[in-house]
């Protein structure tokens, strides 16, 4: 038996206005060239640098990962990817009241991906420096956590230097959407800490306004492996369907310049003007209908009339 079977299914519905997710940590020069290519198959990612981020593919806005642990740099499909989380990453919850936002007990072992590199932990945080991304995009980008699925909980948090206090930006444990924004060419690393060992997936929507005036969405779902002891064919095997809450931009309309920023359905309309096409070609008919009978009629008075005439 899988040992997501008993795994827990959070589902976030409501919208919270998005905090600003500052840059905690200057220094974190990267690039990303245009032409980086999207690699096909599937990857695990244990060690290294990794971001999430927007880009563009067949000119469609996607939401990606960007796989900075080998020489050159890639991008990745996250259904295809895995980010492992192993048991190097487990510290213990400090003794301090300014961490009781995580839900944890102090002196509990937890598995934490570090904001500040550990070279044993894959180091995951999030870009805005695709190329065309940066030219469309109208001053920055709105990550949304959607849900999560796993066998304890997932806390997404900032902290600038050990005595600063942290900021948290997404708590699984909060029953509501939870978003921050991210400013046009930022590069930023966070801390994840999931409580349990287990597999975890994690629903993440981008949305951002273009310089056009259109919207542009799309949604992604992050998978985990934490703990030495979770296996990736474990991993990849789970699925789970969390759905888009009801405030947030429909999947459907993910693509920029579609003709429908709003993200609204095109159906209703069609039926609009399918129901007015069979009314106009009923009443056409009828009309067609009412002319022949009257002259139907006009001919039988005038016949009528003629032969009221003769002798």
């Amino acid at each position: 038996m899988l040992r997501c079977a008993l795994a827990t299914l959070i589902v976030l519905s409501t919208a919270q206005t998005p905090a600003a997710a500052k840059e905690p940590t200057p220094g974190l020069d990267q690039s990303i060239a245009v032409d980086q290519p999207l690699a096909n198959g599937r990857a695990t990612l244990a060690a290294g640098h990794v971001d999430i981020g927007p880009r563009y593919v067949d000119d469609r806005w996607t939401l990606l990962i960007h796989d900075g642990t080998r020489e050159r740099s890639v991008w990745r499909d996250p259904d295809e990817t895995l980010l492992r989380v192993s048991d190097a990453a487990r510290q213990t919850v400090p003794d301090d009241p300014a961490y009781a936002f995580l839900g944890v007990d102090a002196g509990k072992r937890v598995y934490v991906v570090p904001q500040t590199q550990n070279q044993d932990v894959v180091w995951l945080g999030w870009n805005t420096q695709d190329p065309r991304v940066m030219r469309t995009i109208d001053r920055g980008v709105t990550l949304t956590l959607l849900g999560v699925r796993g066998p304890g909980t997932v806390t997404t948090y900032l902290q600038s230097g050990n005595f600063a206090a942290p900021q948290p930006l997404w708590r699984s444990a909060e029953s509501k959407a939870q978003s921050f924004w991210a400013e046009v060419n930022t590069h930023t690393h966070a801390n994840w800490v999931f409580t349990e060992p287990g597999v975890y997936l994690v629903a993440v929507q981008v949305s951002a306004d273009l310089v056009t005036g259109e919207k542009a969405s799309a949604t992604g779902t992050l998978r985990f492996a934490v703990g030495d002891g979770t296996s990736a064919d474990e991993a990849f095997a789970v699925t789970a369907d969390i759905p888009v809450p009801a405030d947030q931009a429909s999947p459907g309309a993910d693509r920029a310049g579609a003709g429908d920023p709003a993200g609204g359905s095109r159906t209703p309309l069609l039926t609009v003007l399918i129901g007015a096409a069979v009314a106009l070609a009923v009443a056409v008919v009828l009309l067609l209908l009412r002319g022949r009978g009257a002259k139907r009629r006009a001919e039988r008075e005038r016949t009528a009339s003629q032969s009221e005439g003769q002798p």
